[in-house]
């Protein structure tokens, strides 16, 4: 597929900013896959190359928080392995869907999910008693992969906030091993999409490269700082391509009227 330059430009841009606010608070996202849609990319082809570059982004940001300690590999080595089968799960249910569908739910889900983002409570900042043991544990993260590997934005939003509320981490270290399930169902999809043939390969590569930086901005900002403020920016941003996706006057969803 050709892409202009300052369309490329614009995905670029849009996936480092989403790479930086990913790191700090999940959701990058909410950017990046109405930014690759509102270019004119198939669903489903957005979303794998959105997988490639949230994969490379989210693994760049581990690395960060894995060397400031706040990361535990053995804890959630089983959960990770469910979300793995689970985003696996979703990629490939994905890819039976039919795009015209996939065009008139994508801005919808958007919206809920933005919605989500600017209503849901604070999180703590300081560990707790964890509320459920490995397997419960398991289980919704696994659920949460599925969403991934159909779906993505604001995966990594809704596996903190099952830490922080279920795993009783404290934010910074929930954002931290959100990393690792998150790489796990990002690598999972990516794959199953490989698989399928639906990667935009140069794009991805571009937009990865630009996530890992800004995904390491972010990282570095959130040990320092936290996460505060981050999730207005997002909902705004994400609110102004989803409008842009529905401005279109052939997307599918208007034939629904």
């Amino acid at each position: 597929m050709h892409l202009t330059p300052d369309i490329l430009a614009f995905l670029i841009t849009m996936a480092l900013l989403a790479g930086t606010i990913d790191a700090m608070a999940g959701g990058g996202g909410l950017i990046t896959l109405p930014a690759l849609m509102a270019a004119g990319i198939p669903p489903v082809s957005a979303i794998a190359t959105n997988k490639l570059a949230s994969a490379c982004g989210t693994g760049s940001a581990l690395l960060t928080y894995a060397r400031a300690g706040h990361v535990d590999f053995r804890r959630f080595l089983v959960p990770a392995l469910g979300a793995f089968a689970g985003s696996v799960a979703g990629a490939v249910t994905l890819q039976h869907i039919d795009p015209g569908f996939l065009a008139a739910f994508v801005p919808a889900l958007l919206i809920l999910i933005g919605l989500y983002f600017l209503l849901a409570p604070k999180m703590r900042a300081e560990d707790r008693h964890a509320r459920l043991g490995t397997t419960g544990l398991t289980l919704v993260v696994s659920a949460i992969g599925f969403y991934d590997g159909f779906f993505g934005p604001g995966t990594g939003s809704f596996l903190t906030t099952a830490l922080v509320a279920l795993a009783g981490l404290g934010l910074v270290r929930a954002i931290g091993n959100t990393k690792f399930l998150n790489l796990s169902t990002n690598l999972a999809g990516l794959l199953a999409m490989i698989a399928g043939g639906k990667l935009l390969w140069g794009l991805g590569i571009a937009m990865a490269l630009a996530n890992m930086a800004g995904n390491q901005i972010g990282a570095r900002l959130a040990i320092r700082f936290g996460g505060r403020g981050v999730r207005p920016l997002l909902v705004v941003m994400s609110a102004a391509l989803t409008v842009k996706l529905l401005a279109d006057p052939a997307n599918t969803i208007w034939s629904l009227f």
